[in-house]
């Protein structure tokens, strides 16, 4: 180092006029494992930075101009120390990295071979105006390398450099001095820093320059909006079940989160000025999936939207109206299943769903005949299990029934009559044992025809 101190103050002392260039050769030794573009971290770059510190005192705007990143170069042979003269045979493109550089910037520093332009203004940067620590510095280099070869910075908080011996074939190959380097874990760091406000201006702007991500839930809905937008052009409709997938995306999982979110979003406009509405769906992005499909988020069950939608496509499509199950399966869905469920459960549907099935889809509510018998209530069943036991006593003259055995009785209303097998010695087994769960009334019945209680 003091020989490269003596030797600026010497090409400095030089006169103006003279015709004469000082000329300054720094070696550089690499250690093993590095590279010529290991320039952030290599101790063999060291050297240069203090001498182009030292120039920086005498003339910083000259140095300063370094740090200004300009396009890649070119120059597919060995650059002369010159700058002006290139191996014979190969050829010289006239994009030069060093183009909109004043002159003495381009004079100013010279490699024996080319050098990246964003690796140099990177180095300017962090080890000659701005020396940061090396952990930085490290980081910085791992994360441009990470960004070239994965085209971003969604770096796993598990990843670390891996060493020489571990690295796959093909990609760009790590640099031995980055060997379990935690760049997912910098990555973490630097992003809780930024959300608290504590990281500097000229930070933020390196890391965006490499393409960081400061919020990945901002990525997340991107991913998933452009997902679901791909399953609405295929499927019709933004019904997706749960499961759903599409291109390995989860997209059923995503518009499920979506809903919870809107409807936490209408249930919060009520009282958005007393309470907060944390985790509601902003309005851009509800009206981004409104635009894919403005049915996406009903009032009412999303399984019963999306059977109105492929039946809907079903008759788009020139098929009939499928009125019983296992007549049309689309996506899955039993659309014939669906339809009857509609006719029979009519007066169990919304107004809106009642004009859905009517105007667009053609369904009709049952007739009375089509519609199933009602199930007894257990307040019916009691009374006929009572007849039978009636029936029983008043032709046995007692209620002592055997476990096994078998009434029939003929009951119904109106003309309906029909004839029913009831299994009148357990029931009345039964009634013995929960005497206590009987009301008054069944009591007193019961004692009537003979019951014995115990």
């Amino acid at each position: 180092m003091p020989e490269l101190v003596q030797a600026v103050g010497r090409a400095l002392r030089m006169q103006r006029g003279e015709g004469k260039v000082a000329s300054l050769v720094v070696p550089v030794l690499l250690g093993p494992g590095e590279t010529a573009d290991s320039m952030l971290t290599s101790r063999a770059y060291g050297g240069l930075a203090k001498l182009l510190e030292a120039l920086r005192a005498h003339d910083a705007r000259v140095v300063e101009q370094l740090a200004e990143q300009q396009a890649r170069s070119s120059v597919r042979g060995v650059q002369s120390l010159s700058g002006s003269q290139e191996i014979p045979g190969e050829e010289v493109e006239s994009d030069r990295s060093d183009r909109g550089l004043s002159v003495p910037a381009r004079e100013l520093l010279k490699f024996s071979t080319p050098r990246d332009p964003a690796a140099l203004a990177a180095f300017i940067a962090l080890r000659v105006l701005n020396p940061e620590h090396e952990h930085w510095r490290r980081g910085v280099e791992a994360a441009a390398i990470y960004a070239r070869e994965h085209g971003n910075l969604k770096v796993p908080f598990t990843f670390r450099v891996p060493a020489v011996d571990d690295q796959a074939a093909g990609g760009e190959p790590w640099p031995a001095t980055l060997a379990g380097f935690p760049l997912g874990q910098w990555i973490a760091d630097n992003r809780r820093f930024y959300a608290r406000g504590d990281m500097d201006t000229d930070r933020i702007a390196q890391l965006e320059k490499l393409g960081m991500i400061w919020s990945h839930y901002d990525v997340a809905w991107e991913e998933g909006l452009a997902a679901a937008r791909g399953w609405a052009t295929e499927a019709g409709h933004l019904m997706a079940p749960v499961n759903a997938t599409y291109q390995g995306y989860p997209v059923g999982t995503f518009l499920k989160n979506a809903r919870a979110a809107a409807r936490r979003a209408a249930v919060n406009e009520q009282r958005r000025a007393e309470e907060s509405s944390a985790g509601a769906l902003s309005d851009e992005r509800r009206e981004q999936l409104d635009d894919v499909d403005p049915g996406w988020c009903p009032s009412w069950p999303v399984m019963w939207q999306r059977c109105f939608h492929l039946v809907r496509l079903h008759l788009e499509d020139g098929g009939e109206l499928p009125m019983g199950p296992g007549t049309v399966v689309r996506q899955g869905e039993d659309l014939g299943r669906w339809v009857r469920a509609q006719r029979l459960g009519w007066d169990q549907l919304t107004t809106v769903q009642q004009w859905l099935c009517e105007q667009v889809l053609g369904i009709e509510p049952a007739s009375e005949h089509e519609k199933p018998r009602p199930r007894r209530s257990q307040a019916d069943k009691w009374a006929m299990h009572y007849q039978a036991a009636r029936q029983f006593y008043e032709r046995e003259g007692h209620l002592r029934v055997p476990r096994k055995w078998v009434e029939r009785i003929v009951g119904g209303s109106g003309g309906d009559q029909e004839e029913q097998e009831l299994r009148l010695g357990a029931w009345v087994s039964n009634q013995r044992s929960r005497a206590v769960t009987l009301t008054q009334e069944r009591m007193e019945l019961l004692s009537a025809i003979g019951m014995r209680w115990t």
